[in-house]
């Protein structure tokens, strides 16, 4: 057990609180619902990226590669100034969903280098321009282009060009739990001698303008100050966060101290609103002082909320300096920057090193290793502290003027109280939990740190998340809109990640018993409101899917009726499979959950029987001559033009809609069976007495490999059709290079719609799908969302390990052409490993040197201090894998780290 392992055995132990600091500080707070007071809901105006440099936050806190302790009372982070901008760089800057022409989207390059799950060490890195930021260009050339145009991105203006910039890293390193050394090193990377200001910024977050009673924390330079050394140290006070005092180190040549500037972080009414400031020190206080020389902007008496030391630091061309600050809780530091200071960042460094390599112990190329090391390094500093109250959102504030009439948003939601950290999708693009998200980040967090994984996991089903009705919390600017229900899934994969991380040594049980039976409250919501005619056919809303069909499927059809969902009926057949693993395992100490496992079997059969045999041929969810399923429009009664059928319509999307279904499928072992009399034996009545229903599980008559039963939506027969055969008719879409199956993973729609679009007519107005293997030419869900040709991880990873499963029960003999038409014929279990193989490469370097996932931009194919840095975006093209959409979702996109993983494994066991 090496260092960082012991340190989160402590931690999980409520021993040694390792984790009280972290990265959990928002890339961006501004624009979001949060801090939205406005009567229409528009988010990205009420509260703007100008605003954000003058304004106080009342929810949270946003900063520069910065962290904060585990309530986000006290916050550190980086702000620069190049000499040339007109702000201060304090947050990062990126366009609206109104201004991009794809949708919102970060303008800024910033790396998560590294994180140990404990956040003993941290890297960070952002590169800087020399010249002005070009914000004005940005913005109008983006709101020129139209969707059918890429983004007009930061490298495009230019601003880069001769490497005219800077580096900066900065690297945070424990000594002990509230000990952090900061170490921030700036490389300028230009061809001529450069000049940048260097503000390290320690802030409270504003607790006490809104009318809460809170005392008011304060921070003050302190006596500490070393004169031999030229330090200077500021003492932070709160009174239940403690006191913290953050040294700041001087020139030991000369003696320097670092001016110090202190102001308070409070809004400048008078910049913001055209109002009178109770103070003339403000938010922006150290942003009038520097660039606009207002010395009486900051605080003489050295006292204030918010506060920086002043660096300005000359470089030469290629030259790098270093700064070194020191944030603890011990009163006395003697030496805060003595030997042990370089001493422990080393250590920490070396022990990351240790930690990574003991999670990959077989052979592993190092550029997979750094992928994976990147990866899991976004995952961890994606984390953040989210404060929400709903009702107390609505209400609004008591200093504040009141919230305007009309003002509804999320208010069926008015429980929902928060303050928790939480692994969030992007912090600037989506610093908001979302719940389908948040699922899949758990598996990858599950290899690193299992329950912190687990404690996600139990969060969403606790009772100031969950909704009395059984309803999860979707995200924040809907939470009444409807995920996939992926939880269940997730909670197995992490309760079986962890088993197999900690052996026997820890009891994971509680934690699976507890998360179960929050679920049954969920699976019951979705029975009573998404099935809505009873026949366990379901609708279920756009289900993350977005742009996905040709009506925006959250809201009420232009035709009027319901969709009859092919994923949403899949996605519910998979939840039955996962709550029935789930309740067998439990019933192996508890037979009580027999009852429940028989309940979720049954549940299924009827389900499996809905999607495969409910209608005919035209008006089922499974096509047999297509050989895919669809989903299926249900006219309302009285609209039926033409035949007979025309009441409910197949809509022959070819799309991952159709897919899904392979994802409810699940083996039964016969030891588990042996071990559970009453659940086998009421499943034994069901194959002799139900031969209706037991078409949709032949499979359990038939045992597989190692006499194993086998659960699955696209193994059942339909007339004369085998099973086998329906299945292998499935795969021969999924890995036709012509339809579904990428160089890079499998398309979110066949490009089969490329030449042959979909079009449906309904009042007179076209709606229509057509392949987009890049951006999305749609405006539904913003336009920065699509799903109409490109790769998307958590789809993808979820048909990998059902391929896995099917390979579980059918074995080595059965065989499917893949690619098809290829001659190349390969087992399920090889299929799901071309499949990983195909998503990794989107990151690795290829023959040529290069990136897919880089695209056409030349720094990052080309110049090694960019190409290395991978970026894990939201989805990818289709065709040619470069990245798409938000560019920090290492959340679902962290999903490589364990395909890594996986494919490690499997190569080692084959050797």
């Amino acid at each position: 057990m090496n260092p960082e392992h012991q340190r989160l055995k402590a931690t999980h132990a409520s021993q040694t609180p390792w984790q009280k600091w972290g990265p959990y500080l928002s890339d961006r707070q501004w624009g979001t619902v949060r801090e939205d007071y406005s009567a229409t809901g528009a988010a990205w105006n009420y509260f703007s990226h100008q605003q954000s440099h003058s304004r106080a936050y009342r929810w949270g806190e946003d900063g520069l590669g910065g962290i904060c302790d585990d309530q986000q009372i006290l916050c550190f982070a980086l702000a620069l100034w190049n000499g040339n901008d007109p702000v201060l760089k304090e947050r990062l800057f990126g366009l609206t969903g109104d201004q991009g022409n794809h949708g919102e989207d970060v303008k800024e390059y910033y790396f998560y280098l590294d994180s140990t799950p404990t956040h003993s060490y941290l890297k960070f890195l952002y590169k800087y321009p020399q010249a002005e930021y070009p914000y004005a260009d940005l913005v109008a050339e983006n709101q020129q282009r139209g969707r059918d145009q890429p983004e007009y991105e930061l490298l495009d203006t230019g601003v880069f060009n001769e490497n005219r910039y800077f580096d900066v890293f900065v690297e945070y390193a424990k000594a002990s739990p509230e000990d952090i050394l900061i170490a921030i090193e700036v490389v300028n990377c230009g061809p001529e001698a450069a000049t940048i200001h260097l503000l390290p910024t320690l802030w409270f977050r504003n607790t006490w303008a809104w009318g809460d009673e809170v005392e008011k924390p304060g921070l003050r330079r302190s006596k500490q100050s070393f004169a031999p050394t030229g330090d200077a140290v500021i003492e932070a006070s709160h009174l239940t966060l403690g006191n913290y005092w953050l040294h700041c180190e001087g020139s030991s040549t000369n003696a320097e101290t670092p001016p110090l500037y202190f102001t308070e972080n409070e809004t400048n009414y008078a910049a913001v609103f055209g109002g009178e400031n109770a103070s003339p020190y403000v938010k922006d206080g150290i942003h009038n002082a520097l660039v606009h020389g207002q010395t009486d902007a900051v605080n003489p008496a050295q006292v204030g909320t918010k506060v920086s030391p002043h660096y300005q630091l000359s470089l030469g061309a290629g030259e790098r300096q270093m700064v070194r600050l020191r944030l603890t809780n011990q009163p006395t530091l003697a030496h805060p920057f003595g030997a042990d200071f370089e001493t422990t960042l080393q250590t920490r460094r070396q022990e990351a090193d240790d930690f990574y390599k003991a999670l990959t112990p077989f052979e592993m190329g190092d550029d997979q290793r750094q992928i994976q090391r990147q990866a899991i390094a976004g995952l961890l500093w994606s984390k953040q502290v989210y404060r929400y109250s709903v009702e107390q959102w609505l209400k609004g504030d008591t200093t504040m003027p009141e919230p305007p009439e009309g003002r509804s948003r999320n208010r069926h939601w008015r429980h929902i109280d928060t303050a928790d950290i939480i692994s969030m999708p992007d912090k600037w693009e989506y610093p908001w939990f979302a719940a389908w998200d948040l699922a899949f980040h758990c598996i990858p967090l599950a290899m690193v740190d299992p329950e912190f994984a687990k404690r996600q996991l139990d969060l969403l089903t606790r009772e100031w998340y969950m909704h009395p009705n059984g309803q999860l919390p979707a995200y924040e600017w809907a939470f009444g809109d409807v995920n996939p229900p992926v939880h269940a899934w997730a909670t197995w994969r992490v309760y079986k990640i962890a088993q197999k991380m900690t052996g026997p040594s820890v009891d994971h049980r509680p934690f699976l018993e507890r998360v179960f039976q929050k679920l049954l409250l969920n699976f019951t919501w979705w029975v009573n409101r998404k099935d809505a005619e009873g026949k366990n056919v379901f609708e279920g809303g756009f289900l993350g899917l977005d742009n996905i069909g040709v009506f925006d499927r959250s809201a009420p059809l232009p035709t009027g009726g319901t969709l009859e969902q092919s994923d949403g009926t899949s996605w519910m057949a998979m939840y039955c499979l996962n709550m029935l693993e789930m309740a067998l395992e439990l019933a192996l100490e508890n037979p009580v959950y027999e009852d429940m496992a028989t309940k979720f079997f049954e549940h299924f059969i009827y389900i499996a029987d809905a999607m495969n045999h409910i209608g005919d041929d035209q008006t089922r969810l499974w096509n047999e001559e297509d050989g895919f399923f669809y989903d299926v429009l249900h006219l309302p009664d009285g609209d039926r033009p033409g035949s007979a059928h025309d009441h409910r319509i197949q809509m022959k999307i070819r799309s991952m809609v159709g897919l899904i279904p392979l994802c409810a499928v699940m083996t039964l072992e016969p030891k588990t069976l042996e071990k559970l009399p009453n659940f086998t034996e009421r499943l034994e009545w069901f194959i002799q007495n139900r031969p209706k229903l037991k078409r949709n599980v032949a499979c359990m008559e038939t045992k597989g490999q190692g006499a194993r039963r086998m659960l699955a939506l696209c193994y059942a027969t339909l007339g004369q059709v085998e099973p086998r055969d329906r299945l292998r008719r499935l795969l021969e879409k999924l890995l036709d290079e012509s339809e579904f199956l990428s160089p890079y993973g499998i398309r979110a729609l066949s490009k089969y719609h490329a030449e042959h679009p979909y079009s449906f007519h309904a009042d007179g107005q076209e709606y229509r799908v057509d392949y987009e293997p890049a951006e999305s030419s749609s405006g539904l869900f913003g336009g920065n969302s699509n799903w109409r040709g490109p790769i998307w991880f958590p789809v993808n990873y979820l048909i990998v390990e059902s391929l896995q499963k099917f390979h579980h029960y059918l074995g080595d003999d059965y065989k499917v052409e893949c690619p098809t038409g290829s001659g190349q014929w390969m087992n399920l279990w090889e299929v799901a490993s071309e499949l990983s193989q195909r998503l990794i490469a989107i990151f690795e370097l290829d023959s040529e040197i290069k990136r897919p996932v880089n695209g056409s931009s030349n720094p990052f194919q080309h110049d090694p201090y960019w190409r290395d840095y991978v970026l894990f975006y939201e989805y990818f093209h289709g065709d040619n894998g470069a990245g798409l959409g938000a560019s920090h979702q290492t959340g679902w996109t962290g999903l490589v780290a364990k395909l890594i993983q996986q494919q490690g494994e499997y190569d080692t066991d084959r050797a």
